[in-house]
């Protein structure tokens, strides 16, 4: 082998690339192979959401009102991953859904209506967004069980009767289990009583919900998991939440400790602010066992004020998210991939784990945000569109869509989410946010799972069998990179093709 040092540099290291003065964004930079020596299932994605709360895998669902509610913080929970329960809504309200997540160990969330047997069923409403209302003997979850009205039964056999009422519909359900009991204890349940349903108690005696052999037999049918579920000391599921920087949110605060709240997270979209400071030293005072996620910030200057402040874990992004228009209308931010390489190469130092906040679009997104120095990826168009995002699908031009908006649009800002964009008192409202829709993904139990196996061969490519692996390859300096031009991207991508199905599994 000739020893003659090669006339070229084959790729940079990332602290070359990224100190040129240039904002790059993850489309703008690509990793070069390295050698490999493991197998893609080899490749361990355990990873620290903060400084004391480990995850199984480095998925965060964003706290945004049409990302993260209680089916999509059970569902990620299952996956190994967490979901932040948004703020835009009451200090109740939040603290009932994180309390809802909490309340069972199935990735099967209902939100289900309870009534009493007299009482009557006037329209489809009365079902909200539930296939079921739950019969009990009062009317509410801290009754017995008598069974259930089944919404799609009820508008095959209504006949707008006046007078019917609840026990004119009601499916006898009397089996009931621990909310504790997993997928497989359910399932036996349902064989050995020969039963189409049970119904999920706590050790108190409430009814949390109801799990029919057609949802289980749903789960069952997805892509096994490879991760554990994120779970805590008590058996529940690890649940994060979103809170502001105001008076106000240390009651929001006090009511999300008391439902079993996990982490919390500042919701801010500029977090190098006195207000977020103090709140980070509130909170470290008053609720010490509870880790503390600041942020946005997308510079080392600002990261750094938090960490001293002691925040445990930092979110990187201003601008970046496909529904934020911040860029555009401050003229402030950063590129996304240049963000989460300074920030977490700080962060580093202190020991804090980053998560990259906003620009995920694919898996390629999520390896490059993690081998460039993130704990974890927060997503929210990549999760919105799912069967656990919030919301009611509709139909525009054939497709099946939901909504999903940036909590920096005028119509979230309505809700109360102006405070992250620190305008609640402001007398003109300035939108920093659109909002769209995004078509029917299914669920996240389903494509989850094959997104984590592209980022395990996407690890496997650059030599990583482990998030640790990639950060220290990253340090080391061993991991190469380049920036691509406009054709090098229009090349990676797909094209020459008259038409094509676009499908990943």
């Amino acid at each position: 082998m000739d020893p003659t040092p090669l006339p070229f540099e084959d790729g940079f290291a990332a602290e070359k690339l990224f100190n040129q003065g240039f904002s790059y964004t993850y489309d703008d930079v690509i990793f070069l192979p390295n050698y490999i020596d493991f197998a893609a299932d080899a490749v361990e994605l355990k990873t620290n959401l903060s400084r004391n709360l480990q995850l199984s895998v480095p998925l965060v669902a964003s706290p945004m009102d049409t990302v993260s509610e209680s089916a999509m913080a059970a569902a990620m929970a299952s996956l190994g991953g967490i979901a932040i329960i948004h703020s835009n809504t009451t200090a109740a309200v939040q603290a009932s859904l994180v309390r809802a997540a909490k309340s069972r160990r199935v990735p099967i969330l209902h939100d289900p209506v309870f009534l009493p047997p007299s009482a009557e069923i006037a329209s489809v409403d009365d079902f909200s967004n539930s296939p079921f209302i739950l019969v009990t003997e009062s009317g509410n979850p801290r009754s017995t069980l008598l069974g259930y009205v089944s919404r799609d039964n009820w508008l095959k056999t209504n006949q707008n009767d006046i007078g019917c009422r609840v026990r004119d519909y009601l499916v006898e359900s009397p089996v009931t289990v621990p909310w504790s009991y997993d997928l497989a204890e359910i399932d036996a349940t349902l064989n050995e009583k020969k039963a189409n349903s049970v119904g999920l108690v706590r050790d108190d005696g409430e009814l949390v919900d109801l799990v029919t052999r057609e949802d289980v037999d749903r789960v069952k049918g997805y892509p096994k998991l490879l991760a554990q579920g994120s779970v805590g000391s008590n058996g529940e599921w690890i649940v994060g939440a979103a809170i502001g920087t105001r008076e106000q949110d240390k009651e929001r605060l006090e009511q999300l400790v008391k439902a079993g709240v996990n982490v919390v997270v500042l919701d801010s979209s500029q977090g190098s602010s006195i207000y977020q400071l103090e709140m980070i030293k509130y909170v470290k005072k008053v609720y010490p066992e509870i880790d503390v996620i600041g942020g946005n910030v997308v510079t080392a200057y600002q990261a750094d004020r938090l960490i001293q402040a002691g925040v445990d874990g930092l979110r990187v992004g201003m601008g970046s998210g496909s529904i934020c228009t911040t860029q555009e209308v401050c003229a402030v931010g950063r590129g996304q991939a240049t963000a989460v390489y300074k920030v977490s190469s700080t962060a580093y130092k202190s020991g804090i784990p980053v998560i990259a906040d906003g620009g995920i679009s694919n898996s390629g997104h999520i390896v490059k945000a993690l081998s460039l120095g993130a704990s974890t990826v927060m997503m929210g168009s990549f999760l919105a569109g799912s069967t656990e995002a919030p919301g009611a699908y509709e139909y525009q031009n054939g497709q099946r869509v939901k909504k999903y908006r940036g909590m920096g649009s005028l119509e979230a800002m309505t809700k109360g989410s102006d405070q992250r964009y620190l305008g609640d008192t402001a007398k003109l409202k300035i939108a920093q946010g659109v909002v769209g829709a995004v078509k029917d993904k299914g669920s996240v139990l389903k494509f989850i799972p094959y997104t984590l196996q592209a980022v395990r061969q996407g690890f496997q490519d650059i030599g990583a069998s482990s998030l640790k692996s990639a950060h220290n390859l990253l340090r080391s300096r061993e991991l190469r990179l380049e920036v691509r031009t406009g054709a090098a991207q229009v090349e990676g991508g797909i094209h020459g093709l008259v038409s094509y199905e676009k499908k990943y599994f």
